[in-house]
């Protein structure tokens, strides 16, 4: 008897359903790999899906890098308001510091009585902007 490996044309001569069955078995299994290296290599191939993949990956990237930029942005800005609006209270309180008694009183006289007649300024005002816009457009011609 010469010692030749099982054909699958050949029956097995001892345990012949438990060996076919390891052999299905193992078939399939190798079946199996070979499927998923053949899926493997074909990704690998595919220069266009890879490329997406990494444009799709850069924008994620860029996204992130904007939003970040923005909330930075946005906490700035709130910083430079705060500092802003902590400033104009310095120099008013100082100005009032500096400004005699006398002289803040009769600014806020001045002011209130501008509010209180501020339709008339107003239309004061408007009347004043439309004679110099005619005048002005009188003088080109």
């Amino acid at each position: 008897m010469t010692n030749q490996p099982n054909l699958p044309n050949q029956p097995h001569k001892s345990g012949s359903t438990s060996s076919s069955e390891e052999l299905r078995d193992r078939i399939e299994h190798t079946r199996d790999e070979l499927g998923q290296t053949v899926e493997a290599l074909a990704a690998k191939a595919d220069v266009r899906a890879q490329a997406k993949e990494k444009a799709a990956d850069i924008k994620a990237q860029a996204t992130d890098m904007a939003a970040d930029a923005k909330a930075q942005a946005q906490d700035l800005t709130a910083h430079a308001r705060e500092r802003a609006s902590a400033m104009t209270e310095q120099a008013v309180n100082f100005v009032k510091d500096k400004t005699p008694d006398p002289v803040l009183d009769e600014a806020d006289r001045v002011a209130n009585r501008a509010w209180a007649n501020r339709t008339p300024l107003i239309a004061i005002g408007t009347a004043l902007i439309v004679i110099l816009l005619v005048r002005r457009g009188r003088g080109r011609k």
